[in-house]
C-alpha cells in the first residue's frame, strides 16, 4: 500500500503524469491518514478480521478501502448510505481504478428493484391505453423512446422524471408484480441484467437498504438478492443501526393495501380477467382497508402500540380488523378458483396472504425484542413492529458468517472510543482505529458558545435563539444552515428571523429536498433553515456555506416510540441508558451536522450551538472531547474577526480565537 498511497507513490505520479482531472482531485498530495487506512485495511483483508477505522472529510477513504478491496482477489461488496453515493463511486473512482490499476476489474451496481423499467409492463401499457393525462402520456412518450437506448433500465437516468412521479410506479420492476423466468421478457429484463452483471463482478456496490434488504431476506429463507460473496465495506457504518432495524423489522400501511388493490385491478384488466365479480374484490380491499386505517387518531407522529393498547383496539375496531382480513382472503379464493391461474395473478394471491401475515402479527404478537408502534404522516398512517435491538441479529448474520467486515465513516467515536458502536452493532472482535483529522480544524473553523441563553426549555430560548442567529447572519452575509432537532422549532425560528434579515431565506418542507440543495448552492447568500435530513449526507464546499448554526443538542426525542423501548431495555438490564444511549447517538449527529462546514482545506467558517447545555451540564464535556479541535469563542466580536473586517469569509490574515 506504501508504493501506492506513499509519498511520489503510483498514485501522486498518476496525478503528475496526469489524467481526467474530474475523478480525483487535481490537487492531490500525500496524506498520511489515507496510507494508514489503506493498510488498515488491506491487513483486515489480508488477515481475515473485521476493522473499524473513524476517517473524517478529506482523508480519502474512498480509495483507500477500493484498492485494498481490490487487490484481495475477493468479490467484496461495498455498501454505501444512498444511492447518489453509490453512483459517486461508480462513475468518479471506479473508472479512475480502472484505468489506472485494474484495467480488467468488473464491478457492478445493485439498486432495488423500484429503480428499474420493466419492460413487459412498457409493452403492456403501449397496448392498453391505460395512461391518463398529456402530461402522463409524454412522459410515456420519452420513457418508450430512453427504454430503446438505455443499458441499465435505471431511473437515475431520467432526469424530467419527478421523484413521485405515478406513472413510474405503473412502470418500475418490483417483485410483486414480477413473473420471473414466466416472462416473456425476461432475458432483456433490466433486473436479469443487473444480476447477470454482479454474478461477474469482483466489486458489488450497493446502498445499505439493499443490503440489508438482502440480509432479511437470507434470514427468513426466502432466497437472496445479492450473487455470494466473501466480504464487506459499509461506508457511512453510522447509519448502519437505523437502516437494519427497518429491514428487521415488519410493517404494513395503507398505502401497501392500496398499491395491492390498484396493481390487481390492473392485473385483471391487462390479463382481460376484469370480471365485475373480482373488481368488487378489489374495491372491498380498497373500501376495507380505508375503513380501518381512519380508525387511528388524526393527529400526526409517532405513538407507542403497546399490547394492552392493540389489545384494546381490536376489542373496539374487530369488526373493521376481521372485514380488512376477510376481503383479503375473499379475493386470495377467488383468484384460485379461476381456470387459468396466471403467474401475474399468483403473485398478487401471494401478496395479499402475506399482508394478512403481517397485519396479524403486527396486532397479535407480543415478540420480547421488538417494539410496537404506528405513525400518522400526512395522508399514511403505518403499523410497525422495529427491534428493540439489533445486535444480536447482526452478530450472528453479519459478524459471525463473514470474516473481513469493514467499517468507516466520519462519525464511529464518541469521547475517542468505539465502544457505543461497537455495542449497537454486536462487534466482538475487531481491530478499530481513529484517524487523525486532515484539515486544520483550530485555524479553520471557530466554534461560537453563547453564554448567555435561556435553557432550551425555557419560554425565553426561542426569542433569544432568534437574536443570536440574525446577528450572526449579518457576520456571516447569509451563507448558513440553520439546523434544528424538530419541525415545529424550525418553523418558529424561521418566522422569528425571515422577516430580520434582508437575505434569501429557504425552508426544507416547501420543495424537494434535491431542489432545495440546488437552490442554496446557486442563490447568493442564502440561508436554509432544515431539520434532520440536512444534518447528514449534505455536501456544499467552498464560501456558499460558512455558517452552521443549531438550535439545541440534538438528542433524540424520549417520546419517540423506538427511542423510549432502548431507554426501557437498557434500564432492566440495570444500565445507564442516558450515557450508553442518547448521549453518544446526540454526539454522532451533532458530528455530522457540523460536519457539513469543513468540506475541504481551503473552507473556513463558523458553527454555532446556542444550547447552553454544553457549558453547564457534565455530559457537555463528552460532546466537546468528541469534536474536532476547532478554535472556541464565547464572543460574537470574535466571531466577526475571525471571519474578517465586514464579514469577508477566508480574508487572508484572520485568526481564529483562542480557545477557552
Amino acid at each position: 500500500m506504501h508504493e501506492v498511497f506513499g509519498p511520489g507513490g503510483f498514485l501522486e505520479k498518476c496525478i503528475v503524469a496526469g489524467f481526467d482531472r474530474s475523478t480525483v482531485s487535481s490537487d492531490y498530495e500525500y496524506r498520511p491518514a489515507q496510507l494508514e487506512m489503506a493498510e488498515l485495511v488491506h491487513d483486515a483483508f489480508e488477515s481475515h478480521h473485521h476493522a473499524i477505522v473513524e476517517a473524517g472529510t478529506g482523508t480519502g477513504k474512498t480509495l483507500a478501502y477500493l484498492l485494498p478491496a481490490i487487490c484481495s482477489g475477493r468479490r467484496v461488496v461495498i455498501s454505501t448510505a444512498t444511492k447518489s453515493l453509490q453512483e459517486q463511486l461508480y462513475q468518479k473512482d471506479i473508472p479512475f481504478l480502472q484505468k489506472h490499476f485494474a484495467p480488467n476489474l468488473k464491478v457492478a451496481v445493485m439498486k432495488g428493484r423500484a429503480n428499474f423499467l420493466c419492460i413487459s409492463k412498457l409493452n403492456q401499457m403501449a397496448d392498453q391505453g391505460l395512461l391518463k393525462g398529456m402530461e402522463e402520456l409524454d412522459a410515456f412518450r420519452q420513457i418508450k423512446d430512453w427504454a430503446k437506448l438505455t443499458e441499465t433500465g435505471d431511473r437515475a437516468e431520467l432526469t424530467f422524471l419527478p421523484d413521485d412521479s405515478e406513472l413510474w410506479g405503473k412502470l418500475d420492476a418490483r417483485r410483486d408484480t414480477c413473473t420471473g423466468k414466466n416472462c416473456p421478457s425476461f432475458n432483456p429484463c433490466f433486473v436479469t441484467g443487473m444480476h447477470q452483471r454482479a454474478q461477474e463482478a469482483d466489486l458489488i456496490i450497493v446502498n445499505h437498504h439493499l443490503f440489508f434488504a438482502d440480509l432479511a431476506l437470507k434470514q427468513d429463507d426466502f432466497g437472496s438478492i445479492l450473487p455470494e460473496y466473501s466480504a464487506v465495506v459499509f461506508d457511512e457504518a453510522h447509519e448502519m443501526e437505523d437502516v437494519a432495524s427497518d429491514y428487521f423489522g415488519r410493517q404494513i400501511s395503507n398505502f401497501r393495501f392500496e398499491e395491492l388493490a390498484r396493481d390487481a385491478d390492473q392485473t385483471l384488466r391487462l390479463l382481460h380477467l376484469g370480471t365485475p365479480s373480482l373488481l368488487r374484490k378489489t374495491q372491498r380491499i380498497r373500501e376495507r382497508s380505508r375503513g380501518f386505517f381512519e380508525l387511528f387518531p388524526p393527529r400526526d407522529g409517532r405513538f407507542s402500540f403497546l399490547r394492552n393498547e392493540r389489545e384494546a383496539f381490536l376489542e373496539q375496531n374487530r369488526e373493521a380488523y376481521d372485514a380488512l382480513a376477510t376481503s383479503l382472503k375473499s379475493t386470495e379464493t377467488e383468484f384460485a378458483a379461476l381456470t387459468a391461474k396466471p403467474e401475474e395473478l399468483t403473485r398478487i394471491a401471494r401478496r395479499s396472504f402475506e399482508l394478512r401475515q403481517e397485519l396479524s402479527f403486527l396486532f397479535e404478537s407480543n415478540e420480547r425484542n421488538f417494539v410496537y408502534w404506528y405513525e400518522r404522516r400526512n395522508k399514511g398512517v403505518f403499523l410497525t413492529a422495529t427491534p428493540i435491538d439489533v445486535s444480536q441479529i447482526l452478530r450472528e448474520r453479519l459478524f459471525e458468517q463473514f470474516d473481513t467486515v469493514i467499517l468507516t465513516s466520519a462519525t464511529l467515536t464518541v469521547g475517542g472510543r468505539f465502544d457505543y458502536i461497537r455495542h449497537r452493532l454486536g462487534i466482538d472482535h475487531a481491530k478499530d482505529r481513529a484517524l487523525p483529522a486532515e484539515f486544520d480544524y483550530p485555524k479553520q473553523a471557530l466554534l461560537y458558545l453563547p453564554r448567555k441563553m435561556p435553557d432550551v426549555r425555557d419560554a425565553g430560548f426561542p426569542a433569544k435563539a432568534a437574536d443570536e442567529i440574525v446577528q450572526l447572519l449579518e457576520l456571516t452575509h447569509g451563507r448558513a444552515f440553520c439546523l434544528f432537532t424538530s419541525y415545529s422549532q424550525m418553523n418558529d425560528l424561521f418566522e422569528r428571523v425571515r422577516s430580520r434579515v434582508s437575505f434569501p431565506v429557504l425552508l426544507q418542507g416547501t420543495a424537494p429536498r434535491s431542489a432545495l440543495l440546488e437552490r442554496f448552492k446557486n442563490t447568493e447568500a442564502a440561508v436554509l433553515f432544515a431539520t434532520a435530513s440536512f444534518w447528514q449526507g449534505v455536501d456544499v464546499p467552498g464560501e456558499q456555506l460558512s455558517c452552521v448554526i443549531v438550535d439545541r443538542l440534538p438528542f433524540a426525542v424520549p417520546s419517540d416510540p423506538i427511542v423510549a423501548a432502548r431507554v426501557r431495555a437498557l434500564q432492566e438490564d440495570g444500565r445507564n441508558p442516558f450515557a450508553e444511549l442518547q448521549v453518544p447517538q446526540a454526539v454522532l449527529s451533532l458530528k455530522q451536522g457540523f460536519g457539513r462546514l469543513i468540506r475541504a482545506k481551503t473552507d473556513r467558517g463558523v458553527l454555532a450551538l446556542l444550547d447552553t447545555r454544553l457549558q453547564r451540564m457534565p455530559y457537555g464535556k463528552i460532546f466537546l472531547e468528541s469534536l474536532p479541535r476547532y478554535g472556541v469563542t464565547h464572543e460574537l466580536a470574535d466571531v466577526a474577526r475571525f471571519l474578517g473586517v465586514n464579514g469577508a469569509s477566508g480574508r487572508p490574515g484572520a485568526k481564529s480565537a483562542s480557545p477557552s
